[in-house]
């Protein structure tokens, strides 16, 4: 499964650590984490996949894939800043969002558009997401909505 993973592109400390385990639970369970590709959030669940042997995915705002962050094994340039957003939540089977701003926020409204089951850690309490505690509530509550 492809799961997309969302959230805040200039965390730090414990919510990196969030993101990190998300992303190395995703890999270890043989999921593909698809992200925006740049730093934060998405950088550190490339790094947690990476380590665990996973894959990755960075659909990046800009024209230029060499500005995917250093865990990204497949960088797709697409040249539509925000508006890759969409293409983020539809190249999942799921979405996992950790923290974030209004760009996570447009994220979690396409969720809903592509009917894709959210679950959330620290994030916007919107419609459609479900929110869990940890790392390991967030993988399993994506992997039961989507059997």
């Amino acid at each position: 499964m492809r799961v997309s993973v969302i959230g805040g592109g200039g965390v730090r400390g414990e919510v990196t650590e969030t993101a990190a385990a998300v992303g190395r639970l995703l890999g270890e369970h043989g999921h593909t984490v698809v992200c925006g590709g740049l730093g934060g959030v998405m950088e550190a669940a490339c790094r947690g996949a990476k380590e665990a042997g996973g894959e990755t995915v960075g659909i990046l705002p800009g024209e230029d894939p060499a500005a995917a962050n250093r865990y990204v094994d497949t960088a797709i340039a697409t040249g539509l800043g925000h508006a890759r957003n969409a293409l983020v939540v539809m190249n999942g089977d799921a979405v996992v969002a950790i923290d974030g701003a209004a760009g996570t926020l447009s994220e979690i409204g396409f969720a809903g558009v592509f009917d894709r089951p959210v679950a959330g850690i620290g994030t916007h309490d919107a419609a459609g997401v479900e929110a869990v505690e940890t790392p390991e509530e967030a993988v399993e509550y994506v992997e039961s909505a989507r059997r």
